[in-house]
């Protein structure tokens, strides 16, 4: 497992459908090692913090092997590693294979998996189309966000290393599945919402989605 590519960006006013939006989606790849701290990595920041960014949400990853899906999904379209906004492009992390609370050393960073990505507006303005909201949903292509649990330092090209494995096995596809799936499976929800690794406003929303 491998880390690819390290992107970074700070937010940026880009106008959108006549408005001005400002986002930090615009990830771009840098040379170097690069300290990652609690909130995010240095040179990074999110513009709008209700919704992205925090200690749950300090690092986005996105498994490099989904580009090749995307690029037979959408032909026309350019796309270099950080597209997805991005802060770690990977080698070897799907969100079959690792669960929620997993946690892994990358470069001197020690980080947990927290949560799917789910996508926003901003995802539509990166990609100037409305409908790829719809298509990365549907791909359940979602990457996922780290929490930082050590600070450290970390470059393009370092290996990620399993440290340990959360033992519900609540995969990060599992997650989306709930949320995006017509007839979700109870059982599991249960399960999620007692997963104290996943943050309280995914297992509050399912605790509503059931009726507990």
């Amino acid at each position: 497992m491998r880390l690819i590519s390290l992107n970074v960006g700070l937010p940026r006013e880009v106008i959108w459908k006549g408005r001005t939006v400002t986002t930090g989606i615009f990830k771009e790849p840098i040379k170097g090692t690069v300290r990652l701290r609690k909130l995010n990595l240095d040179g990074d920041r999110q513009a709008d913090l209700s919704v992205h960014g925090g200690a749950e949400k300090a690092v986005y990853a996105y498994p490099s092997e989904h580009y090749s899906y995307w690029r037979k999904t959408l032909p026309s379209m350019e796309l270099p590693w950080g597209m997805f906004g991005e802060n770690f492009t990977t080698e070897g992390l799907l969100e079959t294979g690792i669960s929620i609370g997993d946690q892994f050393q990358i470069g001197s960073a020690r980080l947990m998996v927290t949560q799917p990505r789910m996508p926003c507006y901003k995802l539509g303005v990166k990609f100037g189309r409305d409908d790829i909201l719809k298509l990365f949903l549907q791909s359940r292509r979602s990457g996922f966000y780290f929490s930082v649990l050590e600070e450290g330092d970390v470059a393009a090209g370092d290996s990620i290393e399993s440290l340990t494995q959360d033992p519900a096995g609540i995969s990060v596809a599992d997650i989306t599945s709930l949320y995006a799936d017509d007839d979700p499976d109870p059982e599991l929800m249960n399960r999620a919402i007692q997963l104290e690794a996943l943050p309280s406003s995914w297992r509050n929303y399912f605790a509503k989605k059931i009726g507990r």
